[in-house]
């Protein structure tokens, strides 16, 4: 008896992969934001939410996404934190920070750290979809507002002399700098060149930056 071939539909033969995401933010308006815009794209879903590094530890177990987008301003730990997780446990998961930090300093950190891609929350919607792609495809991504600022990163926290961060920390502990200068016994004068020293090395603007950065750094 001759057997009857039933062509197979032409779809069934190129589904695309469907790419597993975990997005980590504290705002639970802005997750659900993200993940609509995400899983508007076919090959794209996101399998978990998250809104402190504490949460996210068991999702990334569990559900062994392909990316993990995070903030860095969360309960529990930093997202740098989460990052220096993610690298010593999960090697070969893609990462990308989508944060309203946008200073040099804080790029240069998350890139230090392991994230592929950074993203501002300022940027527009459709970069995020931009920038999953291209770090899904092995490349690296900063949205448009911030690929000037990694040209000359910052200096990392170990390139800080004893004094800066002496200075760095009794700044960000709310002194100022006249009582800074006394604290360290030395002249207001040199408080002022190391202060501008840090702000150089960090890549900060003010005293406010230097703060985040201590915060998110892990030093206060």
């Amino acid at each position: 008896m001759r057997e009857t071939l039933v062509p197979v539909p032409r779809a069934l033969h190129h589904t695309s992969p469907m790419h597993r995401i975990i997005l980590v933010d504290d705002h639970a308006i802005v997750r659900e934001g993200f993940k609509r815009l995400v899983e508007r794209e076919s090959d794209l879903t996101v399998v978990g939410e998250a809104s402190s590094c504490t949460e996210a530890l068991p999702l990334l177990a569990a559900q062994a996404p392909d990316l993990l987008i995070t903030d860095l301003s969360l309960a529990g730990g930093s997202g740098m934190d989460l990052l220096r997780h993610v690298a010593a446990r999960y090697p070969e998961l893609h990462c990308i920070v989508l944060s309203m930090h946008d200073g040099p300093a804080f790029v240069a950190e998350a890139l230090t750290h392991g994230a592929r891609g950074y993203i501002s929350k300022s940027a527009a919607a459709e970069e995020l979809v931009s920038g999953i792609r291209a770090v899904l495809g092995g490349e690296r991504y900063l949205s448009r507002d911030l690929r000037g600022v990694h040209r000359s990163p910052p200096m990392p926290l170990e390139s800080l002399t004893p004094r800066e961060r002496q200075t760095l920390l009794l700044l960000v502990g709310g002194l100022v700098p006249k009582a800074a200068a006394a604290e360290l016994g030395i002249s207001e004068k040199t408080l002022y060149a190391h202060r501008a020293s840090l702000l150089g090395k960090l890549g900060a603007r003010n005293e406010r930056d230097l703060a985040r950065i201590a915060v998110e750094r892990g030093l206060l």
